[in-house]
């Protein structure tokens, strides 16, 4: 990947930016409900939470808690560009199920696993992409939704819940800085490193609708250039294309890549026998 291209691709995004969908890769598999994916060579590796039990909310918070755990099971598949599992390891402990947005920093993919509901607890990950071998890195006492690595030898970047809080760690989860996120515009989902200490980030934010005959939110989506030394955003733009379940396509796992002179996206935001939706930008600089 061309890290500078990248990047100056990514800060021509804008709002008038028009992405077009140039696949739809259906799934031949149960992807439940996918959290963070990255693509190696021709393999995309993809989080998702297998939801046995939905965690409640308490009419009050019992022992720092706001929610029930619920019951699940923390899933890193392999597939293909058909969309064929080809392999599938969980990971996770008791109440600690549910994996966030991943990255991949050339040797290790990067996975936090957190309880189901926010201020708990968490486990990171990293699994070798070649044997998919796991192993725990760390612990944190607070639910992390994703996790970005600054390379091979740099620090980790976290957010907790909702992404309204950042954190800093080593590679042997040691706390560097923790800080509150500046940008209230969307909830980070997924985020990946692309070099020069840049990480790109996605997400969504989901908005009252208006309309009485919809009583679901609006899905609101965005994408987001962040400086990893400061913590503050450099450039976003909004994302509102929607998935065949009517989801908008950031609403989790999220990849981008240079293609030539645009941009492609990669993103699976359906839950149970979903599909990867593959989409480029045709008007960057224009």
């Amino acid at each position: 990947m061309d890290s500078l291209k990248l990047i100056d691709q990514f800060q021509n995004l804008t709002r008038n930016t028009k992405w077009e969908q140039k696949a739809k890769i259906d799934l031949q598999f149960n992807n439940y409900h996918s959290q963070g994916m990255v693509r190696i060579g021709d393999l995309f590796y993809l989080s998702s939470v297998e939801l046995i039990e939905m965690p409640v909310k308490y009419d009050q918070p019992q022992h720092g808690y706001d929610r029930t755990s619920g019951k699940g099971i923390g899933h890193l598949f392999v597939f293909d560009q058909q969309g064929k599992l080809m392999n599938d390891v969980t990971l996770g402990e008791g109440n600690i199920y549910h994996p966030g947005g991943i990255d991949f920093d050339g040797k290790n993919i990067w996975v936090p696993v957190a309880e189901y509901r926010p201020n708990s607890e968490s486990i990171v990950y990293k699994v070798d992409p070649k044997t998919m071998k796991a192993e725990e890195s760390f612990r944190v006492h607070d639910h992390i939704g994703g996790v970005v690595r600054e390379g091979q030898n740099g620090k980790l970047v976290g957010h907790s819940w909702g992404s309204r809080k950042f954190y800093e760690w080593n590679p042997i989860g040691q706390i560097l800085l923790v800080k509150e996120n500046s940008s209230h515009y969307v909830d980070y989902q997924d985020g990946h490193y692309v070099g020069e200490g840049k990480m790109i980030l996605s997400g969504i934010s989901e908005l009252s609708n208006p309309s009485s005959l919809n009583s679901k939110p609006y899905e609101l989506g965005g994408i987001a250039l962040i400086d990893m030394k400061t913590l503050d955003m450099l450039h976003e733009a909004p994302i509102t294309e929607f998935s065949p379940q009517g989801h908008v396509i950031t609403r989790n796992p999220v990849f981008i890549e240079n293609a030539g002179q645009e941009l492609r996206l990669y993103a699976v935001p359906d839950d149970d026998h979903g599909s990867m939706l593959v989409y480029e930008t045709i008007n960057l600089y224009n």
